[in-house]
This record gives structure tokens, sequence and C-alpha cells, in this order.
């Protein structure tokens, strides 16, 4: 855990007690401040006061007494409305700050890597950690990913912090700073939170204002809204950006438009690496994601033998395109991460006879724009709140079922695919929704989708071993 004994003897108020703010309380407490925090929730305030919690009502709080406020990137202070313990800390000049600033400011030896975008940040930042990692580096990574940053092994002058950062997290930064800052691509998402596409574009690309002197950025230029951001940075004086891409080639960059990632940063373009031959990165969305952790690690100085050595044994990410078992022929895929039509895309190019298990707490767009992919679909199996609306959009063009809950699903599917013999079957969880309808979590609903496939009947053919499925 990163203690902050700098603050030793100051009051701060800590709003949110979900798994970061009872990190960061905690943290907190340890190193001598005194701490009030408060949920909007009764039960987590009840969980906090039993976990020896000062809980105190931000109305009541006098916020000229504190030196600032550790707020969950969950909870929502300027959009859709303004939230009033936020205003008042504000006025007061009181900043509002996410752990990550605190642990920016426990560590400023360290290297921080920052990586954020709408899709692939998990994926990522797990791929670079483990990358450093097997080059021997001490590494440390979390954040919006797994784990919260103050409960992170702290890190000296010799180690990294990589961090997956959420929009949420970046406009609750003050002065931590990175030294390599990497952006994926950009697509809507969280609009309602942030005021419009306009006000998310500019959250995210708000990590670039907080680099450290010699800081490298590196940007996916596949996106309209990237490659703004990337033309606007790179005609920064004195500033160094690395393009990346899989549509094209990457003038001083790193990209893998056929599978083949090139590495372009020397000033010749060079073959580096087939990703194609690697199982747990499968499709051009992990394309990008690869060109983006080799970007970071050459940026940390590393070669590209030692890279290519560190993807080839990256073992995946549980919940994205995470293969379960293979069960009479037919495949089991876990893509539970897939929140949003952009990240269902991803999924479904990889493979050509998907019986789609989707549904839940529907996002902006629903799932019309993967009709085009409608052909890839063998039937679709629907749950959740988003029943209706998917169905609309299915009508007439796909074969679907409405199965409310998981359990029935997997179970029909299953049975829809060995009824349709098929080769080269995939039962894909990808669901294009937010999981809290009927899940506390993305993680809940995947680990609950292993689960059903361990316990279907038939002769397996591959499971994956669960020390096999581990976050790097």
């Amino acid at each position: 855990m990163a203690l902050v004994p700098f603050l030793r003897g100051e009051t701060v108020a800590v709003m949110g007690l979900g798994k970061s703010g009872v990190s960061a309380a905690r943290a907190l407490m340890e190193s001598g401040v005194r701490v009030v925090a408060w949920d909007d929730k009764p039960e987590a305030r009840a969980a906090g006061q039993a976990a020896g919690l000062v809980i105190g009502d931000p109305a009541t709080l006098d916020v000229s007494a504190l030196r600032m406020v550790v707020w969950s990137p969950g909870i929502p202070h300027t959009h859709p409305r303004r939230h009033p313990f936020a205003e008042r800390a504000r006025q007061a000049g009181v900043p509002l700050v996410c752990d990550v600033e605190l642990l920016a400011m426990a560590s400023p030896a360290a290297r921080f890597v920052g990586i954020t975008g709408t899709n692939g940040k998990s994926t990522t930042t797990t791929l670079t950690a483990h990358i450093f990692q097997a080059a021997g580096r001490a590494v440390a990574a979390g954040g919006n990913l797994g784990t919260p940053a103050l409960d992170l092994p702290t890190q000296d002058s010799e180690g990294t912090y990589v961090l997956e950062l959420s929009s949420y997290q970046i406009e609750l930064l003050d002065h931590a700073g990175f030294d390599i800052a990497l952006l994926l691509n950009l697509t809507p998402d969280h609009l309602a939170r942030h005021g419009g596409m306009e006000g998310y574009v500019a959250a995210k690309a708000g990590l670039f204002d907080r680099m450290r002197p010699g800081g490298v950025s590196i940007v996916g230029i596949d996106d309209e809204h990237s490659r703004a951001i990337f033309e606007r940075l790179r005609k920064t004086d004195g500033a160094c950006v690395i393009p990346i891409s899989v549509e094209g080639p990457a003038a001083g960059g790193v990209s893998a438009k056929n599978g083949i990632l090139v590495d372009d940063c020397g000033g010749e373009a060079v073959e580096i690496l087939d990703l194609r031959t690697l199982p747990h990165l499968p499709g051009r969305h992990n394309w990008q994601n690869a060109c983006a952790s080799y970007a970071a690690a050459r940026a940390a100085g590393l070669s590209p033998d030692v890279i290519c050595r560190g993807l080839k044994s990256y073992p995946g990410l549980a919940h994205r395109q995470e293969s379960v078992a293979e069960i009479d022929g037919i495949a089991y895929v876990n893509d539970s991460k897939a929140t949003n039509a952009d990240a269902v895309e991803k999924a479904l190019v990889c493979y050509d006879t998907v019986y789609w298990i989707l549904g839940g707490q529907s996002k902006e767009g629903g799932i019309t724009s993967l009709v085009p992919l409608f052909p890839r679909i063998a039937r679709a199996f629907l749950i959740g709140e988003a029943s209706d609306e998917f169905a609309l959009t299915l009508e007439g063009k796909v074969g679907f079922e409405r199965c409310g809950t998981l359990d029935v699903a997997v179970g029909r599917a299953r049975d829809a695919a060995l009824a349709d013999g098929k080769p080269g079957a995939v039962v894909l969880l990808s669901p294009a929704c937010a999981s809290w309808d009927q899940f506390s979590s993305f993680e809940h609903r995947g680990e609950r989708f292993r689960q059903l496939v361990g316990a279907l009947p038939g002769k397996r053919n591959h499971d994956v071993p669960a020390d096999e499925r581990r976050d790097a």
C-alpha cells in the first residue's frame, strides 16, 4: 500500500466508499490523516462505519477545513447535474482528486505510464505491464483496472506504475504527471456524464496535459477524434508523439495493417512480429493493443527482441475474448467486458459462426452499428433489460430467442449450436451492455458464464486452466 505521510494531520474527505474509496480512506488513516467519509448509499455508509471510518454528511461539513476531497470517479460531479458537495468544495478552493493523484504524490520518483481510450485499455495495461515484468523491470499495474491505485506496492526510481485511466479519473487529476501517456481510440461512450462527445473527448485528451518533461505521447490515429488529438500534439514544441495504426502505415510510429507489427520509430520501417500467431491477442483490435504496448515499451527503453518475448508469453486477460472451453466441437468465449457495440464489433469480426449472447443495461446507440456483421450470427440469445430494444434491431435479420437470464441463454445457445452442427461454431458472450441489471459487475457476469460453461455436459476438447486465465 502507498502511504501519504505528507498529509499527516490534515483533514481529507473521501466521497464514495466503493473499492477505490475504501482503499484511499485506509491509506489516509494509516498515514495519520483525519478522514471524513461519505457515500450516498446507506449500506455503503454502514459498511464503512463498521470498518472504522468516520462517517460525515458532506452537507454539514466545513469544507474550508479540508485539504482535499478524494472523489470516487464513479460519482458524477458536473454532468448530468452538478453535485452540491463538489460545488461547495470548488467554491472554497478545495481540489477534487482521485486516488491516482494521491499515488503520484506518494511516489514521485517512480515512472508512470497512463493508458486510456474507449476500448482496449485493460488489455493494453496488462500487456504493457507483462512486457515490463518479463523484461525484469519492477512494475505494478492497476488503477481503473482491478487493483486500486493506493493498494499497489510502492515503487521507487527503478519502478514503474502502469495505470489504466478512465475519463472520470483523468478529470480528477491535479498535479499527477506521466512519463508515457497512451490514447488508444475514441468512440461515443459516457456521453451523459461528460455533457456530450466534445466533453468526453476533452476529458480523455486531458491525459496529455499532464506529461512530465521529456514524456512520450502515444496516440492511435485510426479514428477521427484520436487523429485530431495526434495532429494537435505533434505541433506542440518539443513534444514526442508516436502514432499507432492498424489501418495503414504510421510514419514515425508503430503499425500492423495486416497483422504484421512494423516499427517505424527509427526512421526505417522494420517488420518485427506476426501478431496473427499470438493466440491470446486475436483480432485487429488486439493488434492495436499490441502496437500500443510495443510503442510504450520501446519508449521505456526495451529492445524489440525483449518486447517480442513479452508479447508471445502474454496469457490473455479475463473477460476479454477469453477462451473458456471447447465442448463437442463448440468453442465458448467470454467477452463480458464488451459493454458497448464498438467493443462487440471487435469480437464478432473474429468468428464466422456465432451463437451470440447479448443484453443487459443498454448504452448509447444500442447495436444498430453491428448490422453489417449480422451475417456472422447463426442465432442470438437475449438477456436482461435490453431484450426488447435489441429484438427490434434483430427482427428480420437474425433469428433470436428471448432468454431472460444468462443461465437460460447458455443452455439454449449450446442446444442450437449442437443441433445446427456447423463447423467453427462459437458461443460468444459479448453483451453490448452494462451488467448492473442482473450482475454486480462485468466480472461477475463473466465468472457466471464460466461456471455455466463448466457445468455443461459433453466431450471437452479444450479447457483453459484457471491459472492461465489470470490478469497479467
